[in-house]
């Protein structure tokens, strides 16, 4: 049976990510890639024909059939909703507080110290994915941001600044990547349809974090924009992280993986297996193309990110009509972006289908580079609010192909380092990217060359994702 907690689990398709052995799904046998890369053979897994038949013909409701894939979108959905409750929270509490005040350094100090350590340390994490049930790791995980978020709330009401607040902020987000990352490598055992998958996953999951920050606005006149306030508002957070922990408590302890048999690095091997992981990716050229994609982007969405943030604190502050500015203008900029996710979830699955993903993905960031330009250029809030949403619709459809590629060509037993690489990566690029704003943009934000160098960004992704693709081997057949 395919439902979650009971009998037993199907297993992954050969010949696709998590498979037993690797085929080219015409039912020819062939060496496991475990042998094969023992004999040091760089290994480009071909993709499955009969996956694909299945990934085509698959719709929300065929994907939500699933039992087993329904327990694990709701989990995502209660953790993300919570996550962007706290964030809503942390991000009031720094930005907009009248009890506190940051300049544009001290901001992008606050995303190095809650963001930086943990994706430094992501490769580790990804070792303990491939050893431990990733159903546990999402239940305690859950409880124990809960418990977390309960002593930040208490460091906001206390009043206390500085080191200690980041801190534990640290501590929450150090779990909440954890979380993702555990949800991003079980995904593959609950679905065979990774593209539509991961597009209503990762998209439902973006607009839940949304509904949890638009929630916590509409809390602020009720609890007040001080400490106070916002300390209810982080401890609300905890709520959803519960929920999640019951929900995920569902499956049996083996059902999202790792699977049985699969190698188990011990504790000691947690170096050799983060440069296992960094080296297995890069011996594949569809996944190391795809990771520049993604972390090319995630350097622009940075430079984006803080120059929105100074604009709504400095020249937009005062805009009122239908596009505001500040906080409520921020939370409208997030919807935007959440919009563009949105509409990249409906439109990728087919976009793949008709042109493939390669193209999808040149063609997306493309128009990112172009967009931002022409649309940031006029430094409006209606402009601004456009960009995010076309900046929504890029770094979604990007996201879901690199993820799709990521679960199709990474076996399972390597799976959880390889996506705890991508999520260094993902955090590492935002992060210097926020850090090298901060040097260069004024306090109000305005800046052609930073808004150009958006533009050059996303170029340069296309030019590496080419390039890095055009050296992939051919697959390795029997």
């Amino acid at each position: 049976m395919d439902s979650a907690g009971t009998g037993a689990r199907r297993r992954p398709v050969p010949g696709r990510a998590g498979g037993p052995d690797s085929g080219s799904g015409t039912g020819v046998i062939v060496p496991s890639v475990p042998h094969l890369r023992a004999a040091g053979v760089v290994v480009v897994p071909p993709s499955s024909y009969a996956g694909r038949v299945r990934e085509e013909g698959a719709t929300v409701r065929s994907l939500l059939a699933r039992r087993d894939f329904r327990r694990l979108f709701a989990t995502r959905l209660l953790a993300q909703f919570g996550d962007g409750v706290f964030q809503a929270a942390l991000a009031g509490t720094v930005l907009f507080n009248p009890q506190r005040a940051a300049d544009p350094l001290e901001v992008a100090a606050g995303f190095a110290v809650l963001l930086l350590p943990w994706s430094l340390l992501g490769p580790f994490a990804g070792v303990w994915l491939d050893r431990w049930s990733r159903r546990a790791v999402l239940l305690r995980a859950n409880v124990l941001r809960a418990a977390l978020v309960a002593v930040v709330a208490a460091v906001i009401l206390g009043g206390v600044d500085g080191v200690p607040f980041y801190l534990a902020g640290l501590a929450v987000f150090s779990v909440n990547r954890f979380v993702l990352a555990a949800l991003s490598a079980g995904l593959p055992h609950t679905t065979d349809a990774l593209v539509p998958a991961n597009a209503l996953s990762t998209t439902a999951g973006s607009i839940a974090t949304v509904a949890g920050g638009g929630t916590a606005l509409l809390l602020l006149p009720l609890t007040g924009s001080g400490d106070a306030g916002y300390a209810a508002i982080a401890l609300a957070a905890a709520l959803p992280y519960l929920a999640a922990s019951a929900v995920v408590s569902g499956f049996d302890r083996r059902y999202l993986g790792p699977d049985a048999g699969a190698e188990q690095p011990a504790a000691r091997h947690v170096v050799a297996g983060m440069v296992a992981g960094a080296r297995y990716a890069w011996g594949l050229p569809r996944v190391a193309a795809a990771l520049a994609a993604i972390g090319l982007h995630r350097v622009c969405f940075g430079l984006f990110t803080l120059m929105t943030l100074l604009l709504h604190r400095g020249p937009f502050e005062d805009a009122t009509g239908l596009v505001r500015g500040g906080l409520a203008g921020l939370g409208q900029l997030v919807a935007a972006i959440a919009a563009g996710s949105l509409l990249a979830a409906f439109v990728t699955p087919a976009a793949v289908r008709r042109a493939g993903r390669v193209r999808w993905t040149v063609g997306l960031l493309l128009v990112g580079g172009v967009a931002q330009v022409l649309l940031g250029l006029p430094f409006s809030p209606p402009a601004v609010l456009a960009g995010g949403f076309v900046l929504g619709l890029v770094g979604q459809g990007v996201k879901i192909c690199v993820d799709a590629t990521l679960q199709e060509d990474v076996e399972d037993d390597v799976r959880g380092r390889v996506f705890s690489v991508y999520d260094t990566l993902f955090n590492v690029a935002f992060v210097g990217a926020v850090v090298a704003a901060a040097f260069v943009l004024p306090e109000s934000g305005r800046s052609v060359p930073v808004l150009l160098a958006i533009g050059a960004g996303y170029l340069l992704a296309v030019v590496a994702f080419l390039g890095l693709r055009r050296r992939t081997p051919a697959p390795v057949r029997g």
